[in-house]
């Protein structure tokens, strides 16, 4: 595998700093720590200008190229924040922080940019500018929206920004790229049911809103099943349920159902909108209840990749691991980088972690093996896409 001659020897460096981000998670813009020890490392570096505190707790670097001819900027981006699972891998290096877990690999994946960082920072043999962004708060947190909010964009002239993401699954070390859609769009929702609660023993003077919300659960299953073109993708799922009592025998006045929709196509997310509102109202009323539904905020939308874009990912994929990258189908999750593809060209990809336990599980370990890997990726398609000349 022809990763960087650079990446190897600093490889037992790089991972150290991955277990060490490893051991002390932070939660979305909670990543001071994580935040504090990025921006020191990039200073040592000698990186050119960083920005630290940019969109909350975000840390931006910039580095440029001996030549910038080409007046062109490109972007990374990683990851930094960790989520509130409680971690169940017995691992040396395991969580400190009681409840928080890097159970995604965001710890890799800071990792991995910071390891480009030095390098492109020693050599700087490209014809532009780098820009670094680490970003707080992919975790359902608003993080890519804070930096662009910020200005990332414009105050850092980025022309196109590339992103990347392991994947449990693929094998270790490999690229998946998509020219086009890679991630779903994700839409977080309520349902909230509301009767007349009562004694368990006398429901017939209730309106049980748990017998409600139960049909309702069961029906919001045809949605995708009979108003979405079988062609098209979605998913509806619904994740929890929760009354406004404990008590063992006592009907709830209110039941609130929570749950995700996923889709690519707006138009379905349209269709998929107004079944689901019908459904939960006439079943309510069918059982004497009410009921509604809420979106949670504008969510995120889909992970598009330009198609170019995509092709230069690919390429420099293929230059670090000199083999085709592999062919995957879009998958449901999502993620917020959509939103920087939305104000920039640039694509998204995965690299593979192995056969490790899944993304958000309390058992998931990064694999150490791919850090190298990925910096070379990172390096190599910033050289690639601002050559200098000869």
């Amino acid at each position: 595998m022809p990763v960087k001659n650079r990446f190897a020897e600093l490889s037992d460096e790089i991972t150290a700093w991955r277990r060490d981000f490893h051991t002390h998670p932070e939660l979305r813009f909670e990543e001071t720590r994580t935040a504090g020890l990025v921006a020191d490392r990039l200073k040592a570096f000698g990186c050119d200008e960083i920005v630290e505190g940019f969109g909350k707790t975000g840390v931006v670097a910039v580095i440029r190229g001996r030549k910038n001819g080409s007046g062109r900027t490109i972007g990374f981006r990683a990851d930094m924040d960790a989520l509130p699972i409680e971690e169940a891998t017995g691992l040396p290096y395991a969580s400190e922080n009681p409840g928080k877990m890097h159970a995604c690999g965001h710890d890799g994946h800071t990792s991995m940019l910071l390891g480009a960082a030095r390098y492109l920072a020693e050599t700087r043999n490209f014809d532009g500018t780098v820009v670094l962004c680490f970003q707080p708060a992919e975790e359902g947190g608003g993080g890519a929206k804070a930096m662009l909010d910020d200005g990332l964009m414009e105050r850092f002239s980025i022309d196109e920004i590339y992103g990347m993401h392991n994947w449990p699954g693929i094998e270790a070390g490999q690229f998946a790229v998509l020219e086009g859609p890679q991630m779903s769009a994700a839409q977080a929702f309520t349902i909230t049911v509301k009767g007349t609660g009562g004694h368990g023993a006398m429901p017939h003077l209730t309106v049980d809103t748990s017998l409600v919300a139960s049909h309702i659960v069961v029906a919001m299953q045809s949605v995708v099943a009979r108003a979405v073109n079988p062609l098209k993708s979605a998913v509806i799922s619904l994740c929890g349920l929760r009354s406004d009592t404990d008590i063992f025998n006592v009907i709830p006045d209110t039941v609130t159902i929570k749950g995700t929709l996923r889709y690519f196509n707006k138009d379905v997310r349209v269709v998929i909108g107004e079944r689901m509102d019908a459904i939960i109202k006439h079943t309510a009323e069918a059982y004497g209840a009410r009921a509604s539904l809420e979106f949670l905020g504008d969510g995120v939308p889909p992970t598009v990749n330009d198609v170019q874009a995509a092709r230069y990912a690919t390429a420099a994929a293929k230059a670090v691991t000199g083999r085709e990258t592999v062919d995957i189908d879009p998958v449901m999750p999502a993620e917020d980088f959509s939103q920087m593809l939305e104000a920039r060209p640039g694509a998204y990809v995965f690299i593979g972690n192995g056969d490790s336990a899944d993304l958000h599980n309390p058992h998931y370990n990064f694999n150490d093996d791919i850090l190298p890997v990925g910096c070379s990726f990172f390096a190599e398609l910033a050289e690639s896409r601002m050559p200098i000349a000869d």
